[in-house]
């Protein structure tokens, strides 16, 4: 009992230095200084409002939205695709295909990020949207992979037998008896395919460019050139969009389990 006690607070007082920083970004947000300070010496709103005012943050976060949006919807289509074909499908070499479709995750980002700018760079698809779209499709789809597989993992193969025995065809029986079981993992990964989208800092800030300029990209300008409070304000909306998006994922989880 004291182990498992003791062990509890360990956990408890790493998750709490985990998170900390995260934090400390909120209260940041709301300074009256004009430099970001900790603890703020005042309480103000006037940063949020010049960010909402800020034509440049606007442009930002709108083109981050645009990019996030359509990277969510081409990942969840082709990381469901693959994952069906990676857990159910018979074809030769399925390792080594399962181990390129997760390499995003296992290379580091700087050499992805290289990689792709050398590779955009004569192509002109550095600082437009469809560079960005490619660049962040290929870094999301192995959320979907996981969390897909993992559901089919645990889906029983029956059901769609049996569907196919009473007449149903092969989309039928997919859209109507597999896909309603799998929806919990096509949510969590097209989820985490937004948010990593949204947030990607590294390879955004390599194929960038002046016509096209992500939210994260515009931190990494001002960290250098303006450090306000408005950085923590950004800051502090990417967190509180990722942990509603979580929220909202649990919660869509629970009511399609129920």
């Amino acid at each position: 009992m004291l182990a498992k006690f003791s062990g509890g607070i360990i956990l408890a007082v790493l998750l709490f230095f985990l998170v900390l920083p995260t934090l400390i970004v909120i209260p940041m947000s709301f300074g009256s200084a004009s430099y970001i300070e900790f603890p703020p010496s005042g309480l103000t709103l006037d940063w949020y409002g010049k960010f909402l005012t800020d034509p440049a943050w606007i442009s930002a976060t709108l083109f981050s939205l645009r990019i996030a949006i359509a990277t969510t919807v081409s990942a969840t289509i082709i990381g469901t695709l693959a994952a069906i074909a990676l857990v159910r499908g018979d074809i030769p070499g399925k390792s080594l295909i399962l181990g390129l479709s997760l390499s995003p995750l296992i290379v580091p980002q700087i050499i992805m990020a290289i990689a792709l700018y050398l590779l955009f760079s004569p192509l002109q698809l550095t600082g437009n949207f469809f560079g960005f779209l490619l660049a962040h499709t290929m870094l999301t789809v192995p959320y979907v992979v996981i969390s897909v597989s993992a559901a089919l993992q645990r889906f029983d193969p029956i059901l769609e037998m049996a569907a196919l025995n009473c007449g149903a065809g092969r989309s039928r029986a997919f859209f109507e008896v597999v896909l309603p079981q799998i929806l919990p993992g096509v949510i969590t990964g097209a989820v985490f395919a937004f948010v990593s989208s949204f947030d990607e800092a590294t390879v955004s800030f390599f194929i960038s460019g002046v016509g096209g300029k992500t939210i994260t990209r515009k931190l990494f300008e001002d960290i250098n050139f303006s450090l306000t409070p408005v950085i923590a304000v950004v800051s502090s909306l990417i967190v509180c969009v990722s942990i509603l998006l979580m929220g909202a994922v649990r919660i869509a989880q629970n009511k399609v389990t129920s």
